[in-house]
């Protein structure tokens, strides 16, 4: 079924979208905006946890962040190659959801699949708008109005800040529904130590912090940009 939406959050994983931009989906829900979040992969090559807990964990931050939509396009984990297949499929995701704003893991990151992500969005961005792409498709072309892009792990060229100082202690509950990949693993509990174990989420609620500080807020998000964002006025 076809949808307008206001924001369409593309990451390689579940969790993704969370870690860089929670906060600043949760101040878009409560406003009444419609929020989507498609996932690229299924992330069946976790250290921890498996396809299914994985798909349950999202449904449960799904409901957390208020999203209108949550969809998977099961392309393979490790293999965002960017061929045509990938980029068709992602490009329709694009064109059935109708975003006005489209959200993009950061093309600099320390795992390859979230700049392959990255690239692979901004591609599909530009494909979704060309009425000779996909000509079978019964998809009509899209032009979304701006590709903005979150950060997962390291941040740099930080061009948008949102503050996100009354959403923190949501987005932190959003990202503890991904047990199986932040909680720390116990002896027994068939998981194993990972980055993502050993204190990551508090990690990323330190970093909104200094982010939020640096801009006079108790707690923000930042995003980088390719192309202007336009704006009216720069006061009120």
């Amino acid at each position: 079924m076809r949808q307008q939406t206001d924001i369409l959050v593309f990451g390689a994983h579940a969790d993704d979208a969370e870690i860089g931009m929670g906060g600043t989906i949760l101040k878009h829900t409560d406003a009444g905006m419609t929020v989507g979040i498609c996932d690229l992969t299924e992330s069946e090559m976790s250290s921890n946890g498996n396809v299914e807990l994985r798909k349950q964990e999202a449904e449960t931050a799904a409901g957390i962040l208020g999203l209108t939509i949550r969809s998977c396009l099961g392309l393979p984990d490790r293999g965002l190659t960017g061929d045509a297949s990938q980029l068709a499929a992602i490009t329709k995701e694009i064109r059935l959801r109708k975003p006005r704003i489209v959200f993009a893991p950061y093309w600099q990151d320390r795992h390859p699949d979230h700049n392959a992500a990255s690239a692979m969005v901004e591609e599909a961005v530009f494909n979704a708008k060309l009425r000779r792409y996909l000509p079978d498709s019964d998809l009509e072309p899209v032009n979304v109005e701006q590709l903005v892009f979150y950060y997962i792990n390291d941040q740099r060229d930080i061009a948008l800040t949102v503050d996100i100082s009354s959403f923190i202690g949501r987005k932190l509950e959003a990202l503890s529904a991904y047990e199986s990949q932040f909680a720390p693993a116990a002896a027994g509990d068939g998981r194993v130590d990972t980055p993502l174990t050993q204190g990551y989420v508090k990690r990323v609620e330190y970093r909104d912090y200094l982010t939020g500080q640096a801009a006079g807020f108790s707690h923000a998000e930042g995003f980088a940009l390719k192309k202007p964002h336009p704006v009216s006025y720069f006061i009120g």
